[in-house]
Parts: C-alpha cells; sequence; structure tokens
C-alpha cells in the first residue's frame, strides 16, 4: 500500500529532465493536477531535505545536491560498474573510442558509465547530450539486449512502447528492426548510426548476469562511419571480448557464455 504524500514527492522529482531542468510551482501543479498550495508544501519538504532548490531570482526550481549524492553512491556500487570499469577503460584506450555501459531499465537502457580514451574527449560527447536514460529501439546498448530477446518477450516489447523517430534515421517498423536485431545475434553485436543522436554512431554487445540473462551491455561509441569502417573487425572482436569479460565478472558461468560465442 502506497502512501500517498511519499508517491507525490517523487513523482515532483521525475519531472525534472534534462530538457525541463527548472520547474515553476505552477508548472508542477500542472503536471500533477494538484493545487498548488498541496504543490507549495511537498516542495517546501523536498527543499528542507535538499531533494530540490530554489532559483532566488526566477524563483524556479531544480533538482538538489542531494540527488547528485545519491546518484554517485548508486554510481560507484552498481555491480556492472564495478566488474565492467576497468576492462571498459581499457576497452577505451585500445581502440580510441568511447565506451559506455547501459542496464536495462523499464524498456529503456540507462547509462550507468561513460569512459574515454582520453580526458580531453570526455567535453564532446558530454555535449551530445548522451543519456542518462536511453530508448532500446535506437540504441546500440538497447539492441544489443534487444538481440538476446525471444520472439514472445519482443513482441510485448513492441506492444508496450511507441517507436518514436529521433532522426532520420531512426527505425519506426518493428518488422525492420526484428531483421536488424536477427542479424545482430549471429554476429554478437548490434549496429546503430544517428539513429538517435545525429553525429553518432556505436557497435555494443550484451552482457550477461550470472542467470544467462542479458540484463547489461557495453558500446563503443564514434563518428557516423564507425559501423561501416573498413577495419572494424579489430574493434568489433575487442568489444566482444570485452563483453565476455564483463559478463564473466558478472557470474555468467563460462560454459553458458560459450554456447552463445559467435564465430
Amino acid at each position: 500500500m502506497s502512501i500517498q504524500s511519499v508517491k507525490r514527492a517523487i513523482t515532483i522529482l521525475t519531472l525534472f529532465t534534462p530538457e525541463t531542468p527548472r520547474l515553476g510551482i505552477t508548472d508542477i501543479s500542472r503536471q500533477m493536477n494538484l493545487p498548488k498550495p498541496t504543490i507549495h508544501g511537498l516542495v517546501q519538504t523536498l527543499i528542507e531535505q535538499d531533494f530540490l532548490i530554489q532559483d532566488k531570482e526566477t524563483r524556479k526550481y531544480s533538482l538538489g545536491l542531494r540527488i547528485h549524492e545519491l546518484g554517485t553512491i548508486l554510481s560507484g556500487t552498481l555491480k556492472i560498474n564495478q566488474v565492467g570499469g576497468s576492462v571498459g577503460q581499457r576497452l577505451a584506450r585500445d581502440t580510441g573510442l568511447m565506451v559506455r555501459l547501459g542496464t536495462w531499465d523499464r524498456d529503456f537502457v540507462l547509462i550507468t558509465l561513460n569512459l574515454f580514451p582520453t580526458v580531453d574527449d570526455s567535453f564532446l560527447f558530454r555535449q551530445l547530450g548522451l543519456g542518462p536514460r536511453v530508448p532500446a529501439y535506437c540504441t546500440g546498448v538497447g539492441k544489443a539486449i534487444l538481440s538476446t530477446f525471444t520472439p514472445q518477450a519482443l513482441d510485448a516489447f513492441f506492444q508496450r512502447i511507441c517507436m518514436t523517430g529521433y532522426t532520420a534515421r531512426t527505425l519506426t517498423d518493428p518488422a525492420a528492426l526484428e531483421a536488424e536485431l536477427e542479424e545482430a545475434r549471429a554476429r554478437g553485436y548490434a549496429r546503430e548510426s544517428e539513429e538517435y543522436l545525429h553525429g553518432l554512431s556505436c557497435i555494443a554487445a550484451p552482457v550477461f548476469d550470472a542467470a544467462g540473462r542479458a540484463t547489461c551491455a557495453v558500446s563503443l561509441s564514434g563518428g557516423p562511419g564507425l559501423p561501416d569502417r573498413h577495419d572494424l573487425s579489430e574493434p568489433a572482436d575487442r568489444l566482444r571480448q570485452a563483453a565476455a569479460e564483463i559478463s564473466l565478472n558478472m557470474g555468467c558461468p563460462a560454459a553458458l557464455l560459450m554456447g552463445m560465442r559467435k564465430p
């Protein structure tokens, strides 16, 4: 049984997004269809606990430092980050490409770690607006995980989501995506080129847990031409090897992993 005030407070926090980082009482009241006095009381409580802060000039609210603190704790304690961070950093250094780790979350993928071959590269990719929560059907990490779904699970996924076109290259036809996922399954990694963000493409491989489920993925990101590089076989091999190593670290049985290995 949920407590209404707690549920409402959590809902307020979820209204803040990269597109709407600042909201006023009127904005929140309208989105939640609740009276302003009710919203004001909830917001004041969140401010007292440092979950929200208010800009003195605009009088609007944004997420507080307590959210960042909790996020840092979560990021550092997530198993995929703990066992995959060093492997991913080595992969970034060896390939000269950005590496991302992500985990499945309610039909989306939550990016848990971005790793760069050099410090300077991080600035460029931050400007692209990557994550932290990205759609599964038009991103490499998402397609990598989807490629492991059974036909029944994939059908259920398509029924739950709306395949919005983020760019002119986004696949919005389930049949076309299914065909691409079949190819990804055969080669052991998924491809994506400017389907979610202009100027960015990637290849990604699934990461399996102790039960043999692909709950996470690791990817290599670069410019639009990455999937068509003539020397793609080398970074793709390194990617698959990294995914296998992280899977073993996640507890996936070696025998099960060998059965999934692609030529």
